[in-house]
Parts: C-alpha cells; sequence; structure tokens
C-alpha cells in the first residue's frame, strides 16, 4: 500500500540478492498506522477489491494492536488509536450480506467477523453520532460513502479538525453504470481527498481480459443480456448473485468495447424535454409515451430512435436493442424525472403511476434507495 519511495536503494537491495536489472513495482505493503490525517480513496470497479482491501487493514490492525505500548506513541493521538478500526456500511446495502454473520465484512473470497467494530447507518447524522460515542477508534472505512447525503464530508472533516491524527478510508465506486461521477457526495470526497488507490478488475466479458475501470449494469431476460438504459434509476443494491428476472439487474466489471450505455441521446432528445412540458403543467405528451412503454412498446419514440440507431446485424447494436427488453422501462422514466431531475412533482409521479397501472411497488423500492417520498 505503499510507493517504492528509493528506488536505487531497492534495486541495489535486490541485485545484492541476486536479482537481475528489472523493472521495480509499487509495493503492496502493511498499512501504515504511524500517518494521521488522512482521507484514502480505494476507487475501482465492482470486483476490484475494493472490500478485500479494506479487509486488509483491518487484518494489519489486529497485528499491530499486539505490539508493546512503545508502538503506541507512534499510532496514538489524543484517545484515538489508529489501529482501532471501525467499519461502516449503509443500511440499504444491507440486503447484500443476508448470507452473511451480522458483523460481517464479507468480500467476494471471504469475510471477516468485526465484532462490535461495524454499524450500518442511514445518514450522516447517525455516523456523526457513532463518531462520538467512539473517542478511541482512531481508523474508520466507510464503505460505499456515495450512498450517503453531500453532508457526510462535511461532518468527517469536522472530526479530522477537532480529532487530530485521525484517519477516514472510502472504499468506493467513483463512477456509477454511466460512467459518470457517481454522485455529489463522491465528487466532494475526491476534493478533501488526501490519498487514492486506484483499482482495476479484469474485464469480464467473456472474450476479454482487458483492465477494466468501470460498472456494467445489465439484466438477463430469457438468457439475453440486455443492457441498462441510461435512465436506469441511479442506485438499484445489487452484489455478486446473478438474476434472471427483468426488472433485478446484474453488475460486472467491463472495459470500453464492452461497456453497453444505451438511451443516453433519447434521456436528453425526448425523456428530458417531455420532463420539462410536465414541469410546466403539461402532462399530455409525458403521459402519452409512458404509456407506449408500458403497454406496446414498438408504438413509443424510444423504440423508434433505437430502430433507427441500432437495427443492424452488428452484434453491438442487436445488445443495445435488447435493452428495451428489461422490466419497468416506463417506471424507470417516471423515477428518473422525479428523483434525478425535480422535473415531476410527488403529486405528478402518482398520477402518472396511476394512469399507466405502474408497478408501485418496483417504484417504492427504488425511491426508498434513493432517500425520496414513496408514492
Amino acid at each position: 500500500m505503499a510507493v517504492v519511495r528509493n528506488e536505487e536503494q531497492t534495486k541495489y537491495f535486490l541485485k545484492s540478492i541476486g536479482f537481475p536489472d528489472l523493472k521495480i513495482h509499487h509495493a503492496i505493503n502493511h498499512y501504515d498506522f504511524t500517518k494521521g490525517n488522512r482521507k484514502i480513496l480505494i476507487i475501482g470497479p465492482m470486483g476490484s477489491g475494493k472490500t478485500e482491501f479494506s479487509a486488509r487493514i483491518y487484518r494489519d490492525s489486529l497485528i499491530s494492536l499486539k505490539k508493546s505500548e512503545k508502538v503506541s506513541s507512534h499510532t496514538k493521538e489524543g484517545n484515538a488509536d489508529r489501529r482501532n478500526i471501525f467499519y461502516i456500511r449503509s443500511k440499504i446495502d444491507k440486503k447484500r450480506f443476508e448470507d452473511y454473520p451480522e458483523d460481517a465484512l464479507a468480500y467476494r473470497s471471504g469475510y471477516e467477523r468485526l465484532g462490535n467494530c461495524v454499524a450500518s447507518i442511514s445518514d450522516s447524522f447517525e455516523l456523526e453520532k457513532i463518531i462520538g460515542n467512539h473517542p478511541e477508534v482512531g481508523t474508520w472505512i466507510i464503505d460505499e460513502a456515495g450512498f450517503f447525503d453531500e453532508r457526510i464530508v462535511y461532518v468527517i472533516q469536522d472530526f479530522c479538525s477537532e480529532r487530530k491524527g485521525i484517519n477516514f478510508i472510502f472504499p468506493m465506486l467513483i463512477l456509477n453504470f454511466r460512467k459518470d461521477v457517481f454522485n455529489r457526495t463522491s465528487r466532494l470526497l475526491t476534493e478533501v481527498a488526501t490519498d487514492v488507490f486506484p483499482l482495476t478488475a479484469y474485464c469480464e466479458h467473456p472474450d476479454c481480459i482487458t483492465d477494466s475501470y468501470y460498472t456494467y449494469r445489465y439484466y438477463t431476460v430469457e438468457g439475453v443480456e440486455c443492457p441498462a438504459l441510461y435512465f436506469d434509476p441511479l442506485i438499484i443494491v445489487g452484489g455478486d448473485k446473478t438474476f434472471k428476472d427483468p426488472k433485478i439487474p446484474n453488475y460486472s466489471t467491463r472495459c470500453d468495447l464492452h461497456h453497453y450505455l444505451p438511451g443516453k441521446e433519447y434521456t436528453f432528445l425526448t425523456l428530458k424535454p417531455l420532463g420539462a412540458l410536465a414541469y410546466g403543467g403539461n402532462t399530455g405528451p409525458l403521459l402519452k409515451e409512458l404509456h407506449s412503454m408500458k403497454t406496446e412498446i414498438r408504438k413509443s419514440e424510444i423504440f423508434a430512435q433505437f430502430e433507427k440507431k441500432y437495427t443492424t446485424t452488428d452484434t453491438r447494436g442487436r445488445i443495445m436493442m435488447n435493452s428495451l427488453k428489461a422490466g419497468c422501462i416506463a417506471e424507470k422514466a417516471m423515477i428518473y424525472l422525479f428523483a434525478e431531475e425535480n422535473l415531476l412533482s410527488l403529486d405528478q409521479l402518482r398520477h402518472l403511476a396511476a394512469e399507466i397501472k405502474a408497478d408501485n411497488d418496483y417504484i417504492n423500492d427504488r425511491l426508498m434507495e434513493a432517500r425520496k417520498l414513496k408514492l
């Protein structure tokens, strides 16, 4: 986890034990608990090892805590010892870990049990309370911090000012499935970070072994890969399981070539303008499009645009067209306009959902994950 700081000295050491001239890479060292005042981003796509990186830090803390009292003079400031670690995850992420013990820090190849050093929270206010109740903790690992409200960044800044020497570590997706910065919380964290460890994964397309930086969302319908549309809800909690339900997405890591993202042009050319008309009081055109999406998608504007752009013999075009086979497309369009673009009021959302006989359970599940009011 540290940079090789004296390459010439390292080369001399390696030569002294018989190595030829060779390229020296950055080392993966034990975590350095002697350094304080750090806000560390561990970024990468799903499957890149972010959580396992956190588990390794926790295992290092168990070893370092066995050292003599003399060591604490290098790791402790005030009451807080950086070898004392506390792990925070979001409550909306808990369903990913239903098969694990309550205190598990779970990753793809196993898990670590943290005992009383783990908690699930809903927002920055709960984090504030937990940190306030644990003055002995010097290292806070906050998993997927982008799931939380922007206020969390300033809560962390305040505690860093109040308790000199404590560290915060953020294993997180910096990019969402759209290949955009995840949200404003993620953007704010990049502005205050002191260190970053970028991780990659193999592209999980079966024909590719390129490095991947991106998280890809798709649905499996009748055995066919159906990429998520650009206006798919921003947050849909998922994990490592594979689902064949057209309403439940799957995730993998993909390189640029194999990351499919249909519907971006439609979102800005058609969907948002329809939402703007609704914002001005004219919901008719949007209702017509939503009704077509829900009952006969071939009559919709989205189908017309996709047919013009993607109906080719090209494999990529066929995969893009498959995106229209996923479930709840009309519901996703409404959620996008309401929860992300603020172009629909809650009353309008309820009215449109009733008019097209929408899947209200699906809408409410997504609004809960986005911390919005339900229907």
